[in-house]
């Protein structure tokens, strides 16, 4: 076949706004519909919260007001205001800004002047709106293009800036707004922004007091000891152990930026941790069990930090600032000197720290001896894992797709088999379950390891040193929509909250949702995930359609679950309440209160049942 011919016809230029809607990930990640915390449309909201927190770092305005109704998103602060002149060109020319000014900002999160202008060319409406001693001056566009323009007008309103917008749903499709997730980046805002009072929808307002410990007491559970908050010039952080037996639970800020998948600042406050106790105590302690039951909750200020991607939700960069001391040295001094005075004046705290160091070490020792007597489950799960199918591309690695990984924890053969068939073998991994696995919740300690099943699961995740090995950013439990499908899924879901909580808690662990139903004629398919979307499929397509219930993940074709695990998958994140007391939810489910529970079960089960449409 001929080469095609590549001439000057090939080369394209595209503008501002067209550059950033045909690659939409370069500027904010992936699109999702809103299931995710880290979904585009939670982005365009922090991307304009990020600059009215900017003003409040540099003790400009004390609060801010945000809006969502019908989609609509406005976000009031009551800073200095955009130059009046420069309002239009702050929010639609590229690499214009106030952030390269290090006059003007010092340790602010957005860095390279995009961020807004990426909210403009992704939303059908967009409108800027800039207050400044008894003036102001609004702009509107569509997707990035100006469709009007005031002149500088006098306004009695106080100072400050108001941006409005509403995602272009040609580009977040079928999206919407998980209250959770806005509910968590405010809280997230105030802890780390003292003072600030933050107030969405008119009625939900977000203040704190006393900061990251704040921070720890609405989120950690089993506090062994009340943190305090122990600070630096440009690093903060508030430090406790927990009752539960396993990981480690990081809470991690730079310049305000929340970073769940932690990076350099992290990593050397672990470092640091180690090196510290083992200096107090003067022993030589395994890091592992240093470290196990930590719950901590760090800040840091860096001047322009790198992060990875444009979610920033990894700090790269290892430099204070251009040419200084690197972040792995400050933080290493700070915690050592900080941590270690901390120590002398709370002798029952050090010696509580102790204790559960020493706990952990039995239980490692207990659990060496566990894979010794296992050894050929170990050897099988290290060398060769014959229930994964692996893909190429890892989350602990730097590849730039890292953040696209992960891995479809099937049932049975047949729907690993259709879900290996369809998936992306760049970035999809599927580990296949054979039936039930083991109930885990009465497990006292990690003797899930001499279950193969569980073992080879927990190697294939590599999460023997928490999260920062975790290998996979996605964790899907993919069963059938059964009796026995949803057995399983809570099986699952109980080994993960007894032993891998922090996995949730980092919002890695997800639902996949399959259709229920085809509906189609001769010119059109429609899949259906509830009885109500097949109804509504039903008077869409008229007539007598042919209707598919499917029974099992296996009864779908490779052909067809291609539409369900690309980019329109539909995914429900596994969230956990503020304050959930997991021992408590796990006792519920899955001990031995039957009919305790089976009365709650049917009970909800009418519930749902009343709510199906059955009209035709």
């Amino acid at each position: 076949m001929a080469e095609k011919q590549y001439t000057e016809a090939n080369i394209i230029t595209l503008s501002w706004n067209e550059h950033i809607r045909e690659r939409l990930g370069m500027y904010i990640g992936r699109a999702g519909d809103g299931s995710n915390e880290f979904d585009g449309i939670y982005v365009l909201l922090k991307e304009v919260m990020d600059n009215s927190i900017d003003e409040f770092m540099r003790n400009f305005g004390k609060s801010i007001e945000v809006t969502i109704k019908e989609n609509r998103v406005t976000v009031r602060d009551y800073g200095r205001g955009i130059p009046l002149n420069k309002v239009v060109d702050c929010v639609s020319k590229i690499n214009t800004g106030g952030k390269f000014d290090s006059e003007a900002y010092d340790t602010s999160i957005g860095m390279n002047g995009v961020g807004v202008k990426a909210v403009n060319a992704l939303s059908t409406y967009f409108r800027v709106e800039s207050y400044q001693d008894g003036k102001c001056k609004w702009a509107e566009f569509s997707k990035g293009y100006k469709t009007a323009e005031s002149h500088v007008e006098k306004s009695d309103k106080k100072n400050g800036t108001a941006i409005s917008f509403i995602p272009d749903d040609a580009k977040f499709v079928n999206y919407h707004w998980y209250n959770d997730f806005i509910d968590k980046m405010m809280w997230n805002y105030v802890y780390l922004n003292t003072g600030l009072t933050i107030i969405v929808n008119e009625k939900n307002r977000y203040y704190s007091k006393n900061g990251l410990v704040d921070l720890m007491k609405a989120n950690v559970e089993g506090m062994l000891f009340e943190p305090e908050i122990l600070k630096d010039d440009r690093f903060e952080f508030a430090l406790t152990y927990t009752s539960k037996k396993y990981g480690e639970e990081y809470y991690s800020f730079v310049n305000s930026q929340y970073t769940p998948h932690g990076g350099t600042h992290q990593q050397a406050f672990r470092e640091a941790l180690v090196k510290t106790f083992r200096n107090f105590y003067g022993k030589d302690y395994d890091p592992a069990d240093i470290r196990n039951s930590v719950a901590a909750a760090l800040s840091i200020k860096v001047k322009a930090p790198t992060f990875g991607g444009q979610t920033k939700t990894k700090m790269e960069s290892d430099y204070m600032e251009s040419g200084g001391q690197t972040v792995r040295n400050y933080v290493n001094d700070v915690v050592c000197r900080l941590l270690d005075n901390y120590l002398h004046r709370h002798s029952d705290v050090a010696e509580t720290i102790k204790s559960k160091i020493i706990e952990s070490e039995k239980e490692r020792i207990e659990i060496a001896g566990f894979k010794k007597k296992n050894k050929e489950t170990t050897k099988k799960a290290s060398f060769n894992n014959p229930k994964l199918r692996d893909c190429n591309i890892h989350f602990n690695t730097n590849d730039n797709r890292a953040e696209e990984s992960m891995i479809f924890v099937t049932e049975g053969d047949s729907a690993s088999g259709s879900i290996t068939q369809s998936r992306n073998a760049d970035t999809q991994a599927v580990f296949s379950l054979k039936g039930k696995p083991e109930n885990v919740y009465k497990n006292k300690s990690r003797s899930f390891i001499k279950n193969e099943e569980l073992n080879l699961l927990y190697m294939a995740l590599n999460l023997e040193d928490g999260l920062d090995g975790l290998r996979y950013n996605h964790i899907i439990i993919a069963t059938d929509a059964d009796v026995d499908g949803m057995h399983i899924r809570m099986l699952m879901l109980t080994f993960f909250l007894k032993f891998f909580p922090e996995v949730i808690k980092a919002r890695h662990l997800f639902i996949l949702q399959t259709p229920l139903f085809r509906v189609r004629n001769r010119q059109e398919t429609i899949y259906c995930y509830s009885e109500g979307e097949k109804q509504q499929a039903i008077r869409k397509l008229r007539g007598s359609p042919e209707i598919t219930r499917f029974k099992g993940l296996g009864e779908i074709s490779p052909s067809e679950f291609k539409n369900f695990i690309g980019d329109t998958m539909r995914l429900e994140p596994v969230v956990l309440d503020k304050g959930t007391d997991i021992e408590r939810l796990l006792s519920f489910f899955m001990g031995d209160n039957n009919e305790v529970r089976k009365n709650f079960m049917m009970e909800n089960l009418r519930d749902d049942l009343d709510d199906i449409e059955i009209s035709a």
